[in-house]
């Protein structure tokens, strides 16, 4: 179903003022250099952890989080991400979301399941392709903010500063 490279079992700092679960979803086609996640990038990992396995330890700490977030490599390239998501639903938790719009036909099939988003802006749309290293990428994140600014759902989008080292935050 899901291919899972790691799991961080808490975080206060991944899903706005809530406790939350991070699963991070293996795969990325995008090869961005400065890519802290560089081990999630293959669509396969050497040690995935199994969906079950996730959904049984979310099933135990139900009370104790509030959310679960998909973040990656990139969660919109698995064609499970939907199943997956309802799935942490229907344990009553919040779904958040950390994406790079690689997929902007999936970021639109998931957002009806997503509470809160994250995205990251890899570069202005000039220079996004060479940041990327994938012809195209400009259009598809475009497109995906595009999705997300018309959704309503609440959001954020991460950049990188004018320095390029430093993370920033440009609200929605």
């Amino acid at each position: 179903m899901l291919r899972v490279g790691g799991l961080t079992r808490c975080s206060a700092s991944d899903f706005p003022g809530r406790l939350a679960a991070v699963v991070f979803c293996q795969g990325c086609a995008w090869r961005c250099g400065y890519c802290h996640n560089a081990h999630l990038q293959p669509r396969r990992g050497r040690e995935e952890i199994a969906w079950p396995q996730v959904l049984a330890f979310l099933e135990r700490r139900r009370g104790l989080l509030d959310a679960v977030v998909f973040s990656g490599g990139e969660p919109t390239q698995q064609r499970g991400l939907g199943r997956a998501m309802r799935a942490v639903k229907a344990l009553g938790y919040l779904v958040g979301l950390h994406t790079a719009g690689i997929v902007p036909r999936r970021l639109a099939e998931v957002l009806p399941l997503v509470d809160w988003v994250a995205m990251d802006v890899k570069a202005s749309f000039e220079e996004h392709e060479a940041v990327t290293g994938t012809r195209g990428s400009a259009r598809r994140a475009r497109a995906s903010m595009q999705l997300l600014r018309a959704s309503g759902i609440a959001c954020e989008f991460h950049t990188l500063s004018r320095a390029g080292s430093a993370p920033g935050r440009a609200p929605a």
